[in-house]
Parts: C-alpha cells; structure tokens; sequence
C-alpha cells in the first residue's frame, strides 16, 4: 500500500516537474523566435535535466531503436533511499525491525510447550523438536530464493507477498489435529519467513552509507537475535496457565505477525534503487510520449536467470572464500547454541534448579538482556566511526574496522560457555548461570553485527550471496541440532555438553584476529571482493 503511494508521489513529483521545465522550455523558445539571434534547438524532452541519462552513439531519427537510460542525479538525488530524511529511513528501519522481530518469534514461540504438545499428538519429545527444526530447515532452504527474487521484484513485494503466505501457515499450525500437520506446517512458516530473515541486511544497506550502519545495523541485528529468546518467555508463561491451550504460544504468534503485516502493508516503503529507477523510466515514458527511456533494472536478467546465476555461489563462496567459511563458522556456532538451548534449559535451569516451566521460559531474558545491552552502544559505535572516517559524510570505512566488537567478544564466548557448563550445581547459584546467559546474548549480537557488516563492506553487491550462502548453512545446521540437542544434553550431560561447545569457540576464537590481520590480503585475492 505504502509503496503504492511511493510511486504515485513519485509520478506526480515528475510531472510537476515536467510542467515547468515546460513552461521554461516554451519561453526560451519564444525569446529565441523573437531575435532570431540563434535558432532554436529543441532537446528531444523537457525532462532532460531530471535524470542522468545515457544515450546509444548511433545516430537515428527513430525514437524506438534509441535509448535513455535512466539513472541517478548524482550523489545527492532525492530517489536514492541514502538520501531520504533521516526520520523516515529511522522508522523504516523500526518498521522492519518489528517485521524481523515477528517472524524470528515464531521459531522459538512453541518451544516451551514440547512436552504439552507431545502427549497432546502422542509422540516423543525428541519428535516434537522437529517442531523447530523444520521451521529452521523451512528458513535455510528459502534463503537461496529470496535474495535474486527481491532484486527482481523489489524488497517490499518480497517481503509482503511471503509474509502474507506465512500467516496462513501459522494458523494452521494453530489449528492442526496431527502431528504430521504440525510438521508441514512449520516447515512451511520457516520458508516464507525466510525472505524477511534473509535479505533485511539488503535493506539496511539499501537505505545507509557506511557509517551510519554502525548505528542502524545493531538494531536489526537485535530483532534477528532477541526475538528467539524472547519468545520462550512468553511461551513458558502460557503453558503454566491452566485456563490456556499450549495452541495459544501460536496464537499470540498469529497475533504478533498479523499487526507487523499490517504495519509494513501501510507504512513500509520500496528502498531497493534499480527498482524506483525502473519506476521513474514508467513515468517518464508516460508524461512524454518518449519509450527510449529505460532503466538497467529493467534490461537486465530475469528472476529465472538470476536463480541460475546465483544458484552455484553460495557453495562455492563457503568453499572458496575463508571470509566466508570462518565467519560463517561462528554464525552456524552461535545459531547452534541459540536453538539447542530451548531444549537445554530444561537440562540447565529446571532440572538443576527445580524450576517452573514458566520461570524456566523466564531464564530466556538473561539472553535477551545480554544482547540489549549491546544494542544500546550502538551510539557509541557510531561516534567512533564518524570519527574514524574524519567526519567526512558518505566515507567508506575499512571491513577490518567492523571486527572490534567480534575481537573482544571471541574470548567472551568461550568463557561464557565454560562459566555456563561448570557453574550449572544445585550448590551454585541459579544468578551465576544467568550471569553466564548475559555475556552469551552482548557476545552472539557482537559477533553477528561484526560479521554481518565486515562482509556488507567487503563484498559490495556481492555481499547478498555471501550472507546467503551464511544463512543457509547455519540455519539447515542448527535445524539439525535442535534435534540433537536433547539426546546430547541427556547423554552427556550440562557440564561436558557445554565444554564441548565452549572447545569449538576456542578453535574459532582467533578468526576475527586473523581478518583484522590479513583481511585486505584476502581481498585482493578474491574475484568476489572489493579491491582493498
């Protein structure tokens, strides 16, 4: 609906413009007929000075063989979502941030019913993680789509045409008899939720110069991040009450969703530049008469041929680029912690500490504070970067720059882990734990920040494939580790599952060291990279 308006207000913008560069057109004229001094040169359209534009060098008098490609008017064209008041692009930022918020809610929301569901379908509480893991498996497998579809159709169809689908299949998994209905279902929700968790950097991106997504991006990176662990909390407390089914945590999920749809349907606009310059060609060929004039958007490849384009390189980028692998590693590490733990906090709180479903789902907030807390230095991250760049506006920033918080962080994870696994006794309190959960939710929002921005800044439009290829590594992985999340936290138990999980952050903790180190080495080998 909003993007709508866009394109209307765009098309009346041009016409006023049109008007009177008309009105100009025509007293020039007249004053030239008058003298007679210098005979008039009429330019093929008053519309010359309202985009930059590139014509073909073969000369011809037929208007259909000859085209105007239109593009920006400079670095500070009021088209370019970069260039729009800072208030609006901060309220599409929290439009979307409440869509992300939403959709990332709907993985974890059921979390806390397992057992209720289980008895409830007559099956195992193993079989009923597949709950989660196919809403996972649902995301992974959509993020290859997403990204070539939303550079073809723009983001907001993207994101309003798959969000629309996906809260049919939440109320049916509201509403399921079956397990096998509820599997589907899931499977499902996780697919077209994937759009929105899988191209909301693009947007970021789309609407921000470089340093003032030091600001922009940790905001983003929290909905991704807190609404999976927010979820649970609000889930805990709905299976306690007797007078609420546990269909309810889908229902407030259907409830949550449906309001973010509305608000983005009515208020979210496009931001995505080769499709509002394609909107600007529309409009130029229907106030002029004139069809030469195009967009590259326009004249460029297909959704089809994109696919095929983009299919291979999310493989070969996690294969053939150490950026790509490495942090990628840590992502996957980090998702398979955030997910597992919706089965090991019964192992780490309510099993230890005699706990309440519902203040079991409580103990999520440690997490969720631990990664506010570091959203609220965003500011701070931001003065450093305007400071870094001298204050010069629209400067790019070095990627290595974008690893300080990953830097500090890296020790943290595998201290908190450890500090989680052995502090997990009867006979230590239940606050060091929660202590321990802190530090995991500043360290996973650092680490995705950093990572997510490092490769924003060193693969320019290449940036897409290898947050693809990312999200779909680590979302098929930690669908797979919810399923053995449960059996590994019976069989081994807290302590050692932990220590286990805590060695792999150990062998990784050097990664972000490294790329600070060798970061525009790498870069200038790779095909895909910016040039350092």
């Amino acid at each position: 609906m909003w993007s709508y308006i866009q394109y209307r207000r765009m098309g009346r913008d041009l016409q006023q413009a049109y008007e009177r560069d008309s009105k100009i057109e025509t007293y020039r004229q007249a004053r030239e007929s008058n003298s007679r001094n210098v005979e008039a040169a009429k330019p093929d359209s008053p519309l010359e000075t309202l985009g930059s534009k590139e014509r073909d060098d073969t000369p011809t008098n037929n208007h259909s063989t000859d085209k105007i490609i239109v593009r920006t008017d400079g670095d500070d064209d009021p088209i370019d979502p970069k260039n729009w008041p800072l208030m609006a692009r901060c309220k599409n930022i929290a439009i979307l941030s409440f869509l992300i918020f939403s959709q990332g809610w709907a993985g974890a929301a059921e979390s806390m019913a397992n057992k209720t569901a289980s008895a409830e379908f007559g099956v195992s509480q193993v079989a009923e993680n597949l709950s989660t893991a196919m809403y996972l498996f649902g995301v992974g497998s959509g993020a290859l789509f997403a990204g070539p579809l939303s550079e073809t159709v723009g983001r907001n169809p993207t994101y309003l045409v798959s969000t629309f689908c996906y809260l049919f299949f939440v109320l049916g998994s509201a509403l399921t008899p079956t397990f096998g209905g509820q599997v589907v279902c899931r499977l499902f929700v996780g697919l077209f939720s994937s759009a929105t968790l899988s191209i909301n950097g693009s947007s970021v991106r789309d609407q921000f110069r470089p340093v003032k997504r030091a600001f922009a991006f940790p905001i983003i990176a929290w909905a991704n991040v807190a609404a999976p662990v927010i979820a649970p909390i609000a889930g805990g407390w709905i299976v306690s009450n007797p007078n609420l089914s546990w269909r309810w945590t889908e229902w407030v999920t259907l409830i949550i969703s449906g309001l973010a749809f509305l608000v983005s349907l009515f208020f979210l606009p496009e931001t995505y530049l080769p499709l509002l310059l394609d909107w600007k060609a529309k409009h130029l060929r229907r106030l002029t008469g004139d069809n030469r004039y195009v967009s590259e958007h326009a004249e460029s490849a297909s959704f089809i041929r994109k696919l095929r384009q983009v299919g291979p390189l999310p493989m070969k980028f996690l294969t053939q680029e150490p950026v790509i692998a490495i942090l990628g590693g840590y992502l996957i590490l980090l998702y398979v912690l955030l997910f597992s733990f919706l089965s090991g906090f019964d192992y780490i709180f309510k099993e230890t500490y005699q706990l309440s479903t519902a203040l079991t789902g409580s103990c999520f907030a440690s997490i969720a504070a631990g990664a506010t807390f570091f959203t609220l230095l965003a500011p701070g991250f931001y003065s450093w970067a305007r400071w870094k760049t001298e204050y010069v506006r629209g400067a790019p920033i070095d990627p290595e720059f974008r690893l300080w918080p990953a830097i500090i962080a890296a020790p943290l994870l595998a201290i908190s882990l450890f500090w989680l696994g052995w502090s997990d006794q009867q006979n230590v309190s239940i606050w060091s734990s929660l202590g321990a959960c802190f530090v995991f939710g500043m360290v996973i929002i650092a680490i995705y920040v950093a990572s997510y921005e490092y490769i924003i800044d060193s693969y320019g439009d290449h940036a897409a494939i290898g947050l693809a290829s990312i999200t779909i590594v680590r979302y098929l992985v930690a669908g797979g580790m919810v399923m053995a999340a449960r059996p590994m936290y019976e069989g081994i138990g807290t302590h050692w599952t932990m220590t286990l999980l805590g060695g792999v952050a150990v062998v990784l903790l050097p990664a972000p060291l490294f790329f600070w180190r060798y970061g525009r080495k790498l870069r200038a080998r790779s095909p895909y990279a910016k040039s350092p």
